[in-house]
């Protein structure tokens, strides 16, 4: 932790005093002044909003040529390009009404567009927005998202998966480095907090290009929660309450920008009970407590942006066990799992002056205990990652921009407890890139490749031929991969998108060395060290339609993986327990999403969105597992403001349909289908001069009994959760 303040220090000394500063007023086009535009620096992610006179000013813009986005709700998103050739310089911006979405700054991906000059095609939503669709959880509002689902055990964990893909397959970004938690257990949520997390962005897809290993089926990128503006302060507190669970959750943040220097801190308790299903009765140990800590100081000036952040994160959660319990109460029983985890990142950026470097370093440290009983640790495994990434971007020539970076991590796996399910181990990985992007017009054409390596080596462990022996290895997996995308307005209004992209994923620890029962899936599990890498290429098709009053997007992928690696039955039992190894097998996996958005003229305040969603998985001529069911949602919204006391009102209908899962993979079974219906209504209440939001979220209003395909409760016969009413109420000082 020391190197990182010794970095954060030298690169501060260099700072230079002079500011670039540019400042001005924003109005429409009968020139009144617009309150609340977000003003958005490109080159290093700087914002700030326009005070009640529609003035902006920012003093710490960098050198050279800047791109400042002006966004606001109802009218056109505006671009200015500036270049810093005097110390202060003006800028008055006019926007044009246009009943449209805000079109958002895309992190995820190298060149930090707008989604509408992006090549590839990425969701994006606010945490906030997730929340007033109901989610309980942050994994519950990434669920909502097209082409995005969860792998649930009760309410406590979730994993995504996109596309059909998840675990290792699916790499998740937090505060800018890749969370690294033993992702491999199926039982192994995100440990990922909802506060101070700012929005979300998901990537489906090989993402190999711009992440390395474990890219594979996507990337799921947390951006945290912003910094005040400068001059400002904020003090905010939230509360929410869960009938179902009889839950609680309490955030409490504050932060400030008096200068250069900004800070903030973010603090998360959340307790539930066992949650109910809809004859009433509780599911036995599904309850769990978390505590969250995130902090972070940032500095800016007009030559280097610096943004250090940490987070911890502690889940004391059951583990499910057959039979109810209707006590209602919340300290999970054994056997249970307690998690904590450790991030700390430092994003720092130098300016040129027509250039700039920026990089990402991480430190992790994921602690993972399994206790059977009060003094009975099953398990304990402890992994810490060190990583680093590295991006020059080369003077922007004309139309033509470029990328040369470098990547890496440095992990190691240290076992503690009674029992072990992976080796201790040393994992390295190094990667190096390069991408270029064209932009001409409505056109813009990117290409990349990258070469990646990882070395896996692990000690020797136990006795031959017993549970437990792990024999050591040293294996070695590289892999070239490269990517090509294309977008074009085929017509003002028809956005096109083709991409396609080459990713890998080289074999996790489980995969290649397991030997022993894995508790959290009720199997012996055997590895193969002469596991290869999966390799895959994946074409996606993107078409979007947007007028005033009516838009519609499709979504077409087909994804073709070499070597794919799951796990099958040898018909064997050791201990009670059938055993399972690892083997490779060609996959394909296709699908679609598709969409529509319409708020008819002249009931702007009246919006209607559909879509429907599915993915076809196959190997081998059978069914892949844990593919989620087709589904079809839609969602009725009215947005209403009341006199002077009550913005941004709204009330929402959702109707989601999940068709049966007769495509299911072996060892599974078919899952039916079902119908849900959830309401929400809420607002922002203006008193005096605090902004207090308020809603009300109704999940599962009918109280209907279902299982979701992808819940590990289902081989148990445990239902999903029954109607669960969410009360918010959050505010600012």
């Amino acid at each position: 932790m020391r190197s990182f303040f010794n970095i954060a220090m030298l690169l501060f000394s260099i700072a230079s005093f002079s500011q670039y500063k540019i400042s001005g007023y924003v109005t429409d086009a009968s020139n009144q002044k617009l309150q609340g535009v977000v003003v958005h620096v490109e080159e290093n992610n700087i914002e700030t909003t326009t005070d009640d006179s529609g003035y902006y000013e920012i003093n710490a813009l960098p050198k050279g040529q800047n791109k400042i986005i002006f966004n606001y709700i109802g009218f056109e998103t505006k671009s200015e390009l500036v270049y810093t050739d005097k110390i202060a310089q003006v800028l008055n911006v006019q926007l044009v009404e246009k009943e449209q979405h805000l079109d958002e700054v895309i992190v995820s991906t190298l060149y930090n567009k707008i989604q509408s000059q992006n090549v590839m095609k990425v969701e994006h939503a606010s945490v906030h927005s997730l929340k007033q669709k109901g989610a309980a959880t942050l994994i519950d509002g990434l669920a909502t998202l097209p082409g995005v689902a969860q792998i649930a055990t009760g309410n406590s964990i979730g994993k995504p998966v996109i596309r059909g893909l998840s675990g290792n397959r699916v790499l998740v970004y937090s505060q800018g480095i890749r969370m690294e938690n033993q992702q491999f257990g199926e039982e192994h949520g995100l440990g990922l907090n909802a506060s101070g997390i700012e929005s979300v962005e998901v990537i489906k897809g090989p993402a190999s290009l711009l992440y390395g290993s474990d890219a594979i089926g996507g990337v799921i990128y947390f951006n945290p929660e912003k910094f005040a503006s400068l001059h400002d302060k904020v003090t905010s507190l939230e509360q929410q309450y869960f009938t179902n669970t009889q839950g609680t959750s309490t955030t409490f943040g504050f932060k400030v920008s008096p200068s250069n220097f900004k800070f903030l801190v973010k603090g998360n308790y959340t307790s539930h009970a066992d949650y109910k299903v809809p004859n009433d009765d509780r599911i036995i140990n599904t309850r769990f407590i978390e505590k969250d800590f995130k902090a972070g100081i940032g500095f800016a000036n007009s030559k280097l942006a610096t943004d250090f952040r940490y987070n911890y994160n502690n889940l004391n959660l059951g583990l499910p066990e057959e039979g109810i319990d209707n006590s209602g109460f919340r300290n999970p029983l054994f056997p249970k799992q307690e998690v904590d985890n450790h991030i700390l990142s430092l994003n720092q950026k130098v300016y040129f002056k027509n250039s700039k470097i920026e990089a990402d370093l991480g430190y992790s440290l994921n602690n993972r205990k399994e206790l059977e009983a009060l003094n009975e640790v099953a398990l304990s495994m402890k992994l810490q990652t060190t990583s680093y990434n590295l991006k020059y971007y080369l003077p922007k020539t004309g139309r033509w921009e470029a990328i040369i970076g470098t990547q890496g991590i440095h992990q190691t796996n240290t076992n503690f407890g009674e029992e072990m399910l992976i080796p201790n181990a040393k994992i390295n990985d190094f990667g190096v890139y390069a991408t270029t992007n064209f932009a001409w017009r409505t056109n813009v054409l990117q290409a990349g490749l990258r070469f990646d390596s990882r070395n896996i080596n692990t000690a020797t462990h136990g006795l031959v031929g017993e549970e437990g022996y792990f024999e050591g290895i040293n294996k070695q997996f590289t892999s070239f991969n490269a990517s090509l995308g294309y977008k074009t307005n085929v017509l003002e209004s028809i956005t096109t998108r083709i991409n396609i992209a080459s990713g890998f994923r080289a074999p996790n620890l489980s995969e290649l060395t397991s030997n022993g029962i894995h508790e959290g899936s009720n199997r012996y599990e055997i590895g193969n060290a002469t596991l290869k890498n999966e390799q895959n290429i994946q074409f996606d098709l993107n078409l979007e339609y947007k007028s005033e009053h009516f838009e519609w997007f499709a979504n077409g992928f087909y994804n073709h993986i070499n070597n794919y690696i799951y796990i099958a039955p040898t018909g064997a039992v050791i201990d009670g327990n059938n055993v399972y190894n690892y083997v490779q097998n060609n996959a394909q996996l296709y699908g679609s999403e598709i969409g529509i958005h319409f708020h008819p003229h002249p009931y702007d305040w009246l919006h209607f969105t559909s879509s429907f969603e599915n993915v076809i998985a196959k190997q081998d001529g059978s069914n892949l597992p844990l593919i989620p069911a087709n589904q079809w949602k839609n969602n009725i919204k009215a947005e209403f403001e009341y006199a002077n006391w009550l913005k941004e009102g709204f009330a929402s209908a959702f109707l989601n349909y999940t068709f049966k899962q007769n495509n299911f993979g072996a060892f599974e079974t078919k899952t039916n289908d079902y119908f849900l219906l959830n309401f929400a209504v809420g607002g922002k209440i203006v008193w005096r001069k605090t902004n207090v939001n308020l809603s009300v979220n109704t999940n599962n209003v009918l109280n209907k009994t279902y299982v979701n395909h992808l819940s590990r409760l289902k081989a148990d016969g445990i239902n999903n959760m029954g109607r669960n009413i969410i009360l918010n109420l959050s505010f600012a000082l």
